[in-house]
Parts: structure tokens; C-alpha cells; sequence
């Protein structure tokens, strides 16, 4: 649907006006299955997200893997807000997802330029992994080490291809077997921070804070005491994380 909307995207008026309501019709919808609290209609909306993207499939089948590679963090994002939205408490919480994601679809999604496809990326990295944990605590280590691994993979190429970056594929890849090897160690643990699992933290604090490394360096804005500030706030992240963990327990 959105993908459908967006080829016919005006620019300006009353017909962007138009555009952006017609755009809002998917997080509503998904928002009204949800609230229907059975769980094929939950299956349906995010069978409907998925299907908002059939133009994957509108090309030859060889353009198939990049295609979905293209709009794996647009379906990330948009299945986890499903997930956070069956977890959450109340009507207005769910409504609030709705509107995040439409906030997503409109604002966040369409930039192109390195730091809001930077942004992209560390949301949906953070979102998926998040939902992945929330859902899926009790799942098998080796289905939350893979699924941990691809999440990362996958948002790191879309980090490095906003930078024309050589070597995005190794880096990636790289990325990729870090997640999975740190899923693999803590989820024999499992550690929670409230609703946030420890694999998500250290994963986003110590993928964030590369990712900035990355973006300053790439736009020659990286100086040395920055470079400093940056490491040391990420490794002491990382540290308060290890050392004050309660490795006794399931849950933190």
C-alpha cells in the first residue's frame, strides 16, 4: 500500500495533504487489528505490511534478493510496531505505536541523505531486536543467534549504502557475526532491563556508537578528543552493562 502511494506522491498542497492521510490508512488499519486482541488478526496485519510491499515482486526474480535486502528495514520496523503493539498496556500505548509508524512512513522512510538513512538503520536494528526478544525470550538459542545476526547484517548494509561504501559487504557481514556470536554467549543468560534484553543494549550502544566513529570520519568531522569522548562513553556503557549484571538470574 504505501509503496503504491508513494509512486503517486505529490509534492505540495492539498494533494500531499491527500497523499499523507491515504499513507496513514496502513498504521490505522494495522492499529484496528490489533485492537480486535485475536491472534489471526494480529497474523493479518502483519501478513498486510508484508503485502504493502509487493512491488519486491513486480520485477524478474533475480532482482528478488536485492529488492528484499532494499526493504528489509522497512519491514522490520513495521512488524516490530505489531509486536510492540500486542505487548502493550493499554489502548492509547497502542494508538501511540500507530502513530510512530506513521511518523515512519512519512518522515523517517522517504529520506535518502547519509545521516537519516544512518538513523534508519539504527531504528530498525533497535526495533527488531527489541521485538525479536519480546516475542521470542523463550525461543531456541540458535533461532535467536540467526535472527539476531541477519537483523544486524541486514541494517548494516543499509547503514554502509548511504556512504558508497567499498567494503559495506565484509562490513557487514562482519557486523553480522558479531551480533550473532554476542546472541549465541548472553542468550544462554538472557538478561532483561525492563522490557530490553542485554544483546539489544550492548548491541545497540556498541552499534551506535561505531556507527557515529563511522559518519563523523566519513564527513571529516571525527577529530581526536571526539574520537576519544566517543570511545570511552561506548566501552563505559558496555562495562556498566557487564559488571553490574546479575549473572545469577534469567532477569535483571
Amino acid at each position: 500500500m504505501d509503496d503504491v502511494l508513494r509512486r503517486l506522491k505529490p509534492t505540495k498542497g492539498f494533494s500531499s495533504l491527500a497523499h499523507n492521510s491515504l499513507l496513514i490508512a496502513l498504521p490505522l488499519i494495522i492499529f484496528a487489528l490489533v485492537r480486535l486482541n485475536e491472534s489471526q488478526f494480529t497474523q493479518l496485519a502483519i501478513v498486510l505490511i508484508i503485502l504493502s510491499k509487493w512491488r519486491i515482486f513486480a520485477v524478474r526474480p533475480r532482482f528478488w534478493p536485492a529488492n528484499i535486502r532494499a526493504n528489509s528495514v522497512d519491514l522490520m520496523v513495521g512488524i516490530s510496531i505489531v509486536v510492540f503493539m500486542t505487548h502493550a498496556y493499554s489502548t492509547w500505548i497502542q494508538l501511540g505505536w500507530a502513530i510512530a509508524y506513521a511518523v515512519w512512513l512519512i518522515y523517517i522512510k522517504p529520506a535518502n541523505f547519509s545521516l537519516m538513512v544512518s538513523f534508519q538503520a539504527g531504528i530498525a536494528q533497535l526495533c527488531a531486536l527489541s521485538a525479536v526478544y519480546l516475542f521470542w525470550d523463550n525461543g531456541p538459542v540458535y533461532g535467536l543467534t540467526v535472527l539476531t545476526g541477519l537483523i544486524c547484517f541486514l541494517t548494516a548494509r543499509h547503514f554502509f549504502d548511504a556512504f558508497d561504501e567499498s567494503y559495506s559487504k565484509l562490513l557487514s557481514y562482519l557486523w553480522g557475526y558479531f551480533g550473532a556470536a554476542l546472541a549465541w554467549i548472553l542468550s544462554h543468560w538472557l538478561l532483561y532491563y525492563s522490557v530490553f534484553s542485554q544483546p539489544t543494549v550492548l548491541l545497540t550502544a556498541i552499534g551506535y556508537g561505531i556507527g557515529a566513529l563511522y559518519y563523523l570520519d566519513h564527513n571529516d568531522r571525527l577529530t581526536k578528543s571526539l574520537r576519544r569522548q566517543l570511545i570511552t562513553v561506548m566501552l563505559l556503557i558496555v562495562a556498566i552493562i557487564i559488571v553490574f549484571s546479575d549473572w545469577g538470574s534469567k532477569v535483571v
